[in-house]
């Protein structure tokens, strides 16, 4: 890298090192002044995956005008020394790749964290991409074709106080026997759609919630909470599905999803389809994704606005994302794989060929 290619590349740098340690300094000049606050006032309102968006909860309010006049003058860059990586991980990529975390503000988000983008767990194996806190509305998204269940009632903003890893895709077979010495898929075998070589990278399913507890105890991992969950798969969306799309035909999800009318009546190896604005895969369809929480249909209405975590005590376990099948809850294909849609149909001790599970980790 040579003249005026590497002036270039040292100046984007140093402007996303003052970005991180300054994020009111709007245009990385070293100073929040004037210049920031007519960017901020700008972008008044209603301002998805947008950098003046200083609070994180998808507007440019008050709140965000109060942080940069808090911040009113030079803004030093500091250290630009490199993310940490978890002890438990070994790092794959430090910061975010454009092509993957296709909105900068996440980009942004993640490099003020101090944690690194990517890694990968030293106890499974599995690829790990780093979800920034933040806030966000989390319930009812209704397609135009299929209506929303009353227990994604009432729509609650929620604040994600803490960065936390998850799982880049679905745990896979392979990764499973890895750990666990056997396979209980039920979609173990090779087809016309998926070779024999690429079987172990199918999801692994027939795991019910109590089984999955072994796993996640022999690596120190975790489930992701329900509400981390739809945090992470919505990606700053407030749409249906985390692609933007509204109607909820299977023309608007087959980029992003295998399901039944697209995906042969069968899991895929995970990673074929398009990932989220925060490079996850498979969020919706190939395998439902059994999260930490208990289930109880008023909790949206009962629960904490930070960190909520589910009910203290329950008798069935929550699956969010849907599955290859198509919907288990009526209405169109795709009603159970929108990122609102909560699956509670059956009890922590049963593992049936639509379900599997995506890990989660704390720093």
């Amino acid at each position: 890298m040579t003249g005026p290619i590497r002036v270039a590349a040292l100046s984007l740098l140093l402007a996303s090192a003052c970005r991180a340690q300054c994020p009111a300094d709007l245009n990385a000049d070293g100073s929040v002044d004037g210049t920031d606050l007519g960017m901020l006032v700008g972008s008044w309102g209603e301002c998805e995956c947008c950098d003046r968006d200083l609070t994180r909860d998808g507007f440019v309010a008050g709140d965000d005008l109060g942080q940069l006049l808090a911040s009113w003058g030079p803004c030093a860059a500091g250290s630009m020394g490199g993310p940490q990586v978890p002890s438990w991980a070994t790092l794959v990529r430090a910061f975010p790749d454009p092509t993957v975390v296709t909105c900068e503000v996440f980009r942004r988000y993640i490099e003020e964290s101090g944690w690194a983008w990517a890694v990968r767990d030293n106890a499974s194996g599995i690829e790990m991409l780093l979800v920034p806190w933040g806030r966000g509305d989390i319930g009812c998204s209704a397609s135009v074709l299929t209506p929303c269940r009353h227990d994604e009632l009432p729509v609650r903003f929620v604040t994600i106080s803490r960065d936390f890893y998850v799982g880049r895709f679905e745990v896979t077979q392979a990764q499973w026997v890895s750990v666990m010495g056997t396979n209980p898929s039920y979609f173990d075998s090779p087809s016309f759609e998926v070779p024999a070589d690429q079987v172990p990278n199918r999801p692994v399913d027939s795991v019910g919630w109590s089984a999955v507890q072994g796993f996640l105890a022999a690596t120190g991992l975790r489930l992701p909470t329900e509400a981390e969950w739809e945090f992470a798969c919505r990606a700053g969306t407030r749409t249906p599905f985390s692609n933007g799309t509204t109607e909820g035909s299977f023309f608007d999800v087959r980029d992003i999803a295998w399901y039944q009318p697209v995906g042969g009546e069968q899991t895929h190896p995970v990673g074929r389809k398009l990932p989220n604005r925060l490079g996850l895969h498979d969020m919706h369809g190939n395998v439902e994704e059994w999260v930490a929480d208990w289930y109880s249909p008023t909790y949206y209405a009962e629960g904490p606005s930070v960190d909520p975590a589910g009910p203290a005590t329950g008798t069935i376990r929550i699956l969010r994302g849907g599955s290859w099948f198509g919907s288990t809850m009526g209405g169109a294909m795709t009603a159970d794989m929108r990122s609102s849609a909560r699956g509670t149909d059956l009890s922590p001790e049963t593992g049936i060929n639509t379900q599997g599970f995506r890990v989660a980790r704390t720093p």
